[in-house]
C-alpha cells in the first residue's frame, strides 16, 4: 500500500499524513477527540476502499473512529468515511467483523510474544503462583470457562484488569498448550498492548 493517498487527494502541504497531531485523534461519528488507545485507524486503499490500520503504521492520511461497532456503522450508513476523505470510497459489509477480527489475531499473537518473554502465567496453580509475588499486571479468563472460577481468580487481585474476550482453545494456541482458562501477566509493554487492543475488541464484538 506503499504510496496510496485517500480519495479525493489531501490537503495543500498534508503530505499525506494526519491533520491532527498529539495523543489524541477525533471521532469521524461523534466528533469527540478521544485518546488513540479508544480508536481504530483507518486509511484509504489503492481501491478506494476503507482499510483497518490496527497497528496505526499504513500510509494515508488517517480516519479515526471510537473502537465501538455502533461508531463503525453509523460512519458507514452516513457515508462519513467518503466525508472525511473527501472523496468516494469503498466500505466494505463486513467491515466491524474484520476489524474484530484483526483485533483478535492481534491480541493472541501479542499473548504468544509476552509468553516468550516470560509475562505469563497459565493455568490455576501458577497463576495463584504468580498473583502471590503481587505483580500481576492483568489476569485472562476464558469466556468458556466456568463464571465462579474466574470470579474466584479476579477476586484474588481486585482492581487488576480482567480480560474475558476470547475462549480457551484460543488462549491455549497462543501460549501452545492446548486449552487454558486463566492466564496471568507480569507488567510489560506487551502487557499494555494486549489490555488496549483487547478493550477496543470487546467493542466490537
Amino acid at each position: 500500500m506503499n504510496g496510496q493517498a485517500p480519495a479525493g487527494g489531501d490537503a495543500p502541504g498534508n503530505d499525506g499524513e494526519d491533520l491532527e497531531t498529539g495523543p489524541t485523534r477525533r471521532c469521524i461519528a461523534s466528533g469527540e477527540s478521544r485518546p488513540t488507545a479508544e480508536l481504530i485507524r483507518f486509511v484509504v486503499g489503492p481501491d478506494n476502499s476503507i482499510v483497518p490500520d490496527i497497528a496505526g503504521r499504513l500510509p494515508g492520511r488517517g480516519l479515526w473512529l471510537r473502537a465501538r461497532r455502533d461508531m463503525l456503522e453509523t460512519a458507514a450508513q452516513k457515508r462519513l468515511f467518503a466525508k472525511a476523505a473527501r472523496g468516494n470510497v469503498n466500505v466494505s459489509p463486513d467491515l466491524a467483523d474484520t476489524v474484530a477480527e484483526l483485533l483478535r489475531r492481534r491480541c493472541l499473537n501479542h499473548l504468544g510474544l509476552a509468553q516468550r518473554a516470560g509475562l505469563v502465567a497459565s493455568g490455576a496453580e501458577k497463576v495463584r503462583a504468580q498473583i502471590a509475588t503481587g505483580r500481576t499486571a492483568a489476569l485472562i479468563e476464558a469466556a468458556d470457562g466456568s463464571e465462579a472460577e474466574r470470579q474466584k481468580m479476579g477476586a484474588l487481585v481486585p482492581g487488576v484488569p480482567v480480560v474475558d474476550v476470547f475462549t480457551s482453545p484460543e488462549l491455549g494456541g497462543a501460549i501452545g498448550r492446548d486449552m487454558v482458562v486463566h492466564v496471568a501477566l507480569l507488567p510489560g509493554r506487551l502487557t499494555e498492548m494486549i489490555l488496549e487492543d483487547a478493550s477496543k475488541l470487546r467493542g466490537f464484538i
